[in-house]
């Protein structure tokens, strides 16, 4: 099918949604849904706000996939760094020989990065990054004599889906269909906090999640494991903020094994919680940073690792590479939309910007508890997740018949769209989920349109939920 300009939005819009179905495989997608329910074409970005071929405006709930951080106006400002740099030089690679934006760019990020974090290594995507962290802490314990190859990751936490960055997830029904993965320590308890006895404190809590660490190191066997894996702040399960001296004690056991600690920072790094880096935020003090998403605020197609100077030290040795590199990282033109991104991020400040508002966020999600289905609210900076409940107000489970029916695409997702917002709907570990992540540059207003499209629709089903 051949796409014409239409001077019809309707017109237009069917022939996209024709199309579509004809040759666009969407990512993680169910396919045949869209010939239940029109495809939604987004064509124009504004703000806070996505624009859709049949001229619909909806508020951008989640920065798309937790990654456009300044919103969508600076797109004159991208296009001019991009075409500067296409002008200058379109392609180069950093394998044998290198460009100016690759330079310029990693010095940046070093600069920014926490304690000794100097190294750069650039890559296409965040689930690359972490591909990369897991090989060169491999060849890391290669370079010193050691046998090192497996690497622990949390209960439920997504690390990407290239088959080794898949073998870290901890999201069984994601991982299942590619079995056998690349053998790992496996999964250790994640640190989500609601669903745990009330009686235990923050310091039972965080001892219990260690002690649970360290048996699955013991038992792997210390010399074995390479690397250990954690985002700061968890996103799959909902937001998951780890609890007092947890990041302290994880570094700790690193130390004692001779662990190399991976922070995977794909979503929290570039002032998403308050902070260049939420390693530096929580003194989480990791060996290696994976990056991407904000980067670029999705603006270019960009990742990186930032390593210490003690992981980088064996590889800055005569005669020594890391066996590792891609077509495209660095890519100049990326770079240089990269680097217009954090200056723009720099310039408006958004880091301290986030850490000013997130209290006000935070209160308006909150007063959703009000609501019977609403059972927890938790998250910093500006990612937040509003969890549903998974039981009847008589404490016994809900069906998953049941669940579909409160929290299905139709009735949650779909009330949220009509009411002008777009956000993710979640179902972790068959806990519902409500995902709030709007760009850094969303302020009280965008707040109230979010919050109170929230409280009409969970209102809606909390009245639904009552009768069960």
């Amino acid at each position: 099918m051949t796409l014409v300009n239409e001077t019809d939005p309707a017109t237009s819009t069917e022939s996209y949604r024709g199309s579509a179905g004809e040759h666009l495989w969407r990512h993680f997608a169910d396919m045949a849904a869209a010939k239940k329910k029109p495809l939604r074409v987004i064509t124009r970005g504004e703000g806070c706000y996505l624009i859709d071929s049949e001229g619909n405006r909806l508020l951008d709930g989640l920065s798309n996939l937790f990654c456009v951080n300044v919103g969508y106006s600076y797109g004159p400002e991208f296009a001019e760094a991009a075409s500067e740099q296409y002008l200058e030089l379109g392609y180069h690679s950093s394998w044998g020989t290198t460009h100016p934006r690759a330079i310029e760019l990693a010095e940046k990020l070093a600069s920014l990065a926490p304690g000794e974090l100097n190294h750069v290594f650039f890559t296409p995507s965040g689930g690359e990054s972490v591909e990369a962290a897991w090989k060169v802490a491999r060849q890391y314990f290669l370079l010193r004599g050691e046998r090192r190859w497996k690497a622990i990751s949390r209960d439920m936490a997504y690390h990407g889906t290239t088959m080794g960055a898949l073998s870290l997830m901890g999201i069984p029904e994601v991982r299942e269909p590619f079995a056998p993965l690349v053998p790992t320590a496996g999964t250790v308890r994640n640190t989500k906090r609601y669903g745990r006895p009330s009686a235990e404190t923050e310091r039972e809590f965080t001892a219990f999640l260690l002690d649970d660490m360290e048996q699955r190191i013991v038992a792997e066997g210390p010399d074995t494991v390479a690397m250990v894996i954690i985002e700061p702040v968890q996103n799959h399960g909902g937001m998951l903020v780890a609890p007092a001296g947890y990041h302290a004690g994880v570094r700790a056991l690193c130390d004692r094994y001779g662990i190399l600690l991976v922070a995977d920072e794909t979503i929290t790094a570039f002032g998403r919680v308050g902070a260049w880096f939420a390693s530096d935020l929580y003194d989480i003090r990791p060996d290696i940073i994976t990056t991407a998403k904000g980067l670029s605020s999705a603006h270019a197609v960009l990742g990186a690792i930032i390593v210490s100077d003690e992981v980088y030290a064996p590889f800055d040795q005569a005669g020594q590479i890391l066996l590792h590199g891609n077509t495209f990282g660095g890519h100049p033109v990326m770079a240089a939309v990269a680097l217009r991104n954090l200056e723009i991020m720099e310039r408006l400040d958004l880091p301290h910007r986030v850490l000013s508002k997130q209290d006000e966020l935070r209160g308006k999600l909150e007063s959703l508890s009000a609501l019977d289905i609403v059972v927890d609210v938790r998250g910093t900076g500006f990612f937040y997740a509003v969890e549903l409940a998974s039981e009847r107000l008589d404490g016994t489970p809900l069906t998953d018949d049941e669940k579909a029916w409160l929290y299905g695409d139709e009735v949650l997702a779909g009330g949220l769209e009509e009411r002008g917002v777009l956000l993710r709907i979640s179902l972790d570990g068959g806990d519902p989920v409500v995902c709030v992540a709007p760009p850094l540059v969303a302020d009280t207003a965008e707040f109230d349109v979010l919050t109170e499209a929230l409280r009409d629709v969970l209102g809606t089903i909390s009245r639904h939920y009552a009768g069960l």
